[in-house]
């Protein structure tokens, strides 16, 4: 899509603003009287029509306000983003108060998952660190294009291959990530360490580990090594308030979590998935924010926060990566 003029920016922002703190739709005189726009109602009426051509605000009724399609939140997101707000602060000066007191991991991730729950009032997932369980024997990297194509082979299990998004730019990277690889898996180790990687294979490295995480996530199955809070705050949200909408999405992450969990490098999505983007019909209108953590064992988790469409993407985003960097160096 081609880049904004600057008012449609404005206009965008302040609708999607709107309608997540208000879940109603906005009209022009609204806007230019809540955000203090220096325009007229006409001039922003105008900006408004034109995003609706664009496919990047809807109108639900006639007579009523626009609100932000499924690509004006994507637009928002990926172009508008504003700084986080005093909440996500608050939880950054918590996590750094945040200690080895905990007697177990299971107990810290459980105060976080709440802790993020109550801070945006959306669900909550965090998986325990997972990996290949020591049983990677083979790997090979097939660049094709945008395209990485993950060749693996784990003792006592089928090969299999992964094909993960890839920019172009990084396919120069790809020999000497192999060869890396390679080095680690001499001598029967089963698993790659991470922290060894060099930094320059680094953007490579990272698509790659987080590749190996969805598939091991994948294969364990179930809802084992996960913790998922929030349902109260997800009953309180317009969107969830039959129980039709709420029920698939609340059996999936219960039996099927890793199903949530996607892989941030191969989608291209930076780890917000919003609406269709999803590729489970459970989560077709919902989004998905969601970083990744590592321990010094080369093991991953993942941390996410679910909830409508209408969230506050920048807090929702802040909290999640704050809270994965937050056990990254913990566990490292």
């Amino acid at each position: 899509m081609q880049p904004l003029p600057r008012r449609q920016q404005e206009v965008l922002q302040a609708t999607v603003q709107h309608y997540v703190d208000t879940t109603e739709p906005v009209g022009s005189q609204t806007l230019v009287r809540r955000f203090g726009l220096k325009a007229s109602p006409a001039t922003v009426r105008s900006a408004m029509g034109a995003l609706e051509q664009r496919g990047l605000l809807t109108q639900p009724h006639t007579s009523a306000g626009r609100v932000p399609s499924q690509l004006g939140y994507r637009h928002y997101v990926d172009c508008l983003l504003p700084a986080p707000g005093a909440a996500a602060s608050q939880l950054s000066r918590e996590l750094t108060g945040l200690s080895l007191q905990w007697a177990a991991l299971d107990d810290l991730l459980l105060q976080l998952a709440r802790r993020l729950a109550d801070l945006t009032g959306l669900m909550s997932l965090i998986t325990r660190p997972q990996e290949l369980g020591g049983s990677l024997e083979t790997l090979r990297l097939v660049p094709s294009n945008d395209r990485l194509l993950v060749l693996l082979v784990e003792k006592g299990a089928a090969a299999s291959c992964l094909n993960l998004r890839m920019p172009e730019e990084l396919g120069a990277q790809v020999p000497a990530l192999e060869r890396w690889a390679s080095d680690q898996l001499q001598g029967g180790a089963g698993r790659l360490n991470w922290k060894a990687l060099p930094s320059q294979l680094g953007s490579s490295g990272e698509l790659l580990r987080q590749g190996l995480s969805s598939h091991s996530l994948a294969r364990g199955g179930g809802g084992e090594g996960a913790v998922s809070l929030g349902v109260a705050g997800l009953l309180g949200q317009p969107e969830f308030q039959s129980s039709s909408s709420l029920k698939p999405l609340l059996q999936l992450v219960e039996l099927e979590p890793q199903q949530v969990l996607q892989s941030e490098a191969a989608s291209g999505h930076g780890g917000v998935w919003i609406g269709s983007e999803h590729p489970h019909p459970a989560l077709q209108h919902c989004a998905v924010v969601q970083a990744s953590y590592g321990s010094r064992t080369g093991a991953s988790g993942q941390v996410a926060l679910i909830g409508p469409m209408r969230m506050a993407y920048s807090t929702a985003r802040s909290a999640v990566e704050g809270v994965a960097g937050y056990l990254d160096r913990l566990l490292s």
